[in-house]
């Protein structure tokens, strides 16, 4: 998921909890139909937005378990130079945590 669909998918949130959020307090201030029509409609919103996040959460796995599968089959094809990585790694943390 990259920085501009993390940054919509933020922005499309604030703006159902707000939507939502006007919608109750009408609700909140009105009586009778009214208010079970602003209540009705602002669960209808949040039903949306949970499905929505329920559909970028399952693609944000499967990339995942792509980037999994791929890092998995390097390290098999290339077993000294993933040591080799990670003893690189190891070290600049060694690095970094001895200046502190």
């Amino acid at each position: 998921m990259n920085e501009v669909n993390r940054e919509q998918l933020a922005a499309d949130v604030r703006h159902v909890l707000d939507d939502v959020q006007a919608l109750l307090s009408q609700a909140a201030e009105s009586s009778g139909e009214k208010a079970h029509e602003l209540r009705a409609r602002a669960a209808e919103q949040l039903r949306r937005a949970l499905a929505r996040l329920g559909d970028l959460q399952h693609v944000a796995a499967e990339r995942s378990r792509a980037a999994l599968h791929a890092t998995d089959d390097w390290v098999h094809m290339h077993p000294w130079g993933a040591v080799g990585l990670a003893a690189g790694v190891g070290f600049l943390v060694g690095l970094l945590v001895s200046r502190r």
